[in-house]
């Protein structure tokens, strides 16, 4: 049993970890070339809309997707009862939107924004048929789904996106890539799952399922909230161009941290929610999260932090060279994504959304005070107190799990820390290879490959567990 269960973490693992490589990469390649076609201040505009639609989706889902993902018998009334609940949350948001945009685009001061927010906010009606189907293909454990559905919507939403950056569209070429790609995404889960809402709808479903979820909701609103109001106070108190070099920064990091955090957090909660009442089970899940996900990400993102100024000329053109510092700071935060996923994902999945609710109310409220005290001397001291909030937000996640799972946080340091640090010496040295007098482009491959070769040949010498657990898991893949 726990052999066959142990299988289909790692097959789903896999698809849903090819899913989202597969959309980065094509993402990351279409960023490159209109970040080439487009000015910094373009992208600054559509940052800022984005930011207001991205904290209106979290009312898409409302914490009802993953009420249903945790419900071990929630069946085709519960999930019918969601999905009509959703539309008609997202109509009513969206109606919102499209009455409100001009004094959006009056507080910052740009009426041109008034247009662009209304084509734009359809976004959430797009996710409210989505959300129902995602949440569908989690709890069943589908992740093959995502893959084809994601790909499709990205691909042709690049070609979109590409063609009228080049014909001089500016900001509308941004907006209908994001609307093409959410449209095809939809349409792709509507044909390849087989669910659809039936004709039925339960106040009482609908009751259960949101004392669990509105707390979850209330916890996502929050983290939205406070991950996307830095941005709203760049775009009021700095410049565009301010705003565009922030998320710029951020954008890089996050290529690599969607495709093993996101994964991570879509196969752990189901998995967990199967186990949920077998504590050593679920702390054994955990435990296995965060050493083996921290020392795939620690390398990454501290190669990526010492050779930051090398890929942004390269890749980017020394226009974009103001990013460099915030993109070393992301690459610190990120770094630690993974210690945050574990932990929150094993208090959801056993039932805890009232702890949950309560360790986002102290993070944010600890990290709104560093952001209020700092967001007057810079963007930059903005950004340096996100990383001091990372910091303590860790400690903070990990608490309950000291009792839930009698698994405190100075055990989860002890498992995580021989990666982190092998990483930090591995990015020193790829550092100062960067001194050698070559060309760009050669500097930096041999960069890369040097720091591959000293990190996986240190990890043998040294017999890290997590080395040799990632190297038995994919030498059993491949006998496959």
């Amino acid at each position: 049993m726990e052999s066959r269960t142990g299988n289909t973490i790692i097959t789903n693992f896999i698809w849903r970890f090819a899913e989202r490589c597969g959309a980065q990469l094509v993402q990351f390649i279409v960023s490159i070339v209109l970040a080439r076609l487009l000015a910094p201040e373009v992208y600054g505009t559509i940052a800022l809309i984005t930011v207001i639609t991205t904290i209106l989706n979290v009312f898409v889902d409302s914490g009802m997707g993953s009420a249903l993902i945790q419900k071990k018998d929630a069946d085709s009334e519960d999930f019918s009862t969601v999905f009509y609940f959703n539309m008609c949350v997202c109509i009513i948001l969206y109606i919102g939107l499209f009455i409100s945009s001009p004094w959006i685009a009056q507080f910052y001061k740009d009426p041109t924004l008034t247009p662009v927010i209304r084509v734009l906010g359809l976004t959430i009606v797009i996710s409210g048929v989505k959300n129902i189907q995602q949440a569908y293909i989690s709890k069943t454990m589908q992740f093959k789904r995502f893959f084809f559905a994601t790909l499709g919507g990205t691909i042709g939403a690049a070609v979109i996106g590409i063609w009228m950056a080049f014909e001089g569209f500016g900001v509308w070429a941004l907006v209908a890539q994001q609307i093409f790609n959410a449209t095809v995404d939809t349409m792709i889960l509507w044909i390849t799952v087989k669910w659809r809402p039936k004709k039925e709808f339960s106040f009482e479903r609908l009751k259960g399922l949101f004392s669990y979820g509105w707390k979850l909701l209330a916890s996502s609103l929050l983290d939205t909230v406070y991950n996307n109001i830095r941005q709203l106070i760049i775009g009021r108190m700095y410049t565009p161009s301010d705003l565009a070099f922030y998320n710029r920064g951020k954008q890089f990091p996050d290529v690599i941290i969607t495709n093993i955090n996101t994964t991570i957090d879509s196969v752990l909660l189901p998995t967990m929610s199967q186990e949920q009442d077998n504590t050593e089970r679920v702390k054994a899940m955990t435990r296995r999260a965060i050493k083996t996900s921290t020392y795939i990400m620690a390398p990454l993102m501290m190669g990526l932090a010492f050779c930051a100024k090398s890929v942004i000329s390269l890749i980017l053109t020394d226009k974009w060279l103001a990013c460099v510092p915030y993109m070393q700071i992301f690459c610190i935060t990120s770094m630690f994504y993974p210690v945050h996923t574990a932990n929150l994902n094993a208090i959801k999945a056993m039932g805890r959304s009232d702890l949950f609710l309560k360790l986002e109310i102290v993070k944010k409220v600890v990290g709104m005070v560093l952001l209020l005290s700092t967001m007057w001397f810079g963007v930059m001291a903005m950004a340096y107190s996100l990383l001091v909030s990372s910091v303590l937000s860790q400690i903070i996640n990990s608490w309950p799990n000291r009792k839930l799972l009698g698994y405190g946080y100075l055990e989860q340091i002890r498992d995580f820390a021989p990666g982190i640090l092998l990483a930090v010496g591995m990015g020193i040295s790829v550092y100062f290879i960067g001194f050698i007098p070559l060309p760009a482009g050669i500097s930096l491959m041999i960069q890369i490959v040097a720091g591959a070769i000293i990190y996986v040949s240190m990890s043998a010498l040294l017999k890290l567990e997590e080395f040799d657990y990632l190297l038995g898991m994919i030498k059993s893949f491949l006998k496959k």
